[in-house]
């Protein structure tokens, strides 16, 4: 984790409080160099690798039918904290689709641990040349936040990431970037601005991803609440990555949308967006 130069430009826009920005004016910089040093150490102190669980399987295998189901992005896509692929975002939501639509539902996990929003590029680039997906789910965006890359940067990989899903079959799901203010190692002021951080990432991940016909689930509003009320038994040991718990609770908060990108639901909860209908005339 890293702090980065380009705090400063949208520090004043961002509503913080005149104690606050005048404790980052008074040797801020410093001091947030000291506290993401001090974060990083902690949370390598209590590593868990960077090996997540194996993430190909048929769910309901005698089940008519077959759903292909996709995961891309980061860590949290990956599964990493997770200690078995069915407790993976992924095994947990490809079960309750077998379930809930009848069919078999091959999941297929092409997330890498520590990509950012551009390297999810790589990972469709390494899918199998005749492998055609039902439905993709997209994960990515705290790897950007704490690498500083400019929103503009990766909402533009999102767009691309997305067409290139739709152009293979795929209804897109985009779970946006969680709350980093979650957190635990981070101190005050860094943990604000990490919250805020990636406040505004989701916020323009939602919209690029309804404007090009994905859904979109806000993980900051569905599960934000719990992972900093219970942060012990949603995160990992390194404080960092979810845990199973977290893992659960995370992939319950995205089942909605990706019943309704499979056809099964049309009402959606709060933190859920439906893609925009295309325009007429």
């Amino acid at each position: 984790m890293r702090v980065f130069n380009g705090w400063w430009r949208w520090l004043g826009g961002m509503g913080l409080s005149a104690g606050l920005l005048l404790a980052l004016q008074q040797g801020g910089k410093q001091l947030l160099t000291r506290q993401a040093a001090a974060a990083r150490e902690i949370i390598f102190a209590r590593a868990i690798g960077d090996v997540a669980p194996k993430g190909e399987k048929v769910y309901g295998r005698k089940q008519p039918g077959r759903l292909e189901l996709l995961v891309v992005g980061d860590s949290i896509a990956a599964g990493l904290g997770a200690g078995r692929r069915k407790e993976t975002i992924g095994g947990r939501i490809a079960k309750a689709l077998s379930r809930r639509t009848g069919k078999s539902v091959h999941l297929f996990t092409a997330a890498v641990v520590g990509a950012q929003t551009t390297a999810v590029l790589d990972q469709i680039d390494r899918l199998p040349a005749d492998y055609r997906p039902d439905l993709a789910i997209v994960i990515v965006g705290g790897n950007d936040v704490t690498h500083r890359v400019p929103t503009s940067r990766s909402v533009a990989a999102l767009a691309e990431v997305i067409e290139r899903l739709q152009a293979l079959g795929a209804n897109v799901v985009v779970a946006t970037c969680p709350n980093l203010g979650a957190i635990r190692p981070l101190r005050q002021p860094l943990r604000t601005l990490a919250a805020r951080r990636s406040a505004f990432l989701a916020t323009a991940q939602r919209r690029t991803a309804l404007a090009r016909g994905a859904h979109a689930v806000s993980l900051g509003r569905v599960v934000g609440r719990i992972f900093l009320a219970e942060p012990e038994t949603m995160l990992s040991l390194d404080m960092f990555h979810p845990s199973p718990g977290g893992y659960r609770r995370i992939a319950q908060a995205l089942l909605p949308s990706v019943l309704a990108a499979a056809g099964e639901d049309q009402d959606l909860p709060k933190g859920h967006w439906a893609p925009r209908p295309p325009k007429v005339g």
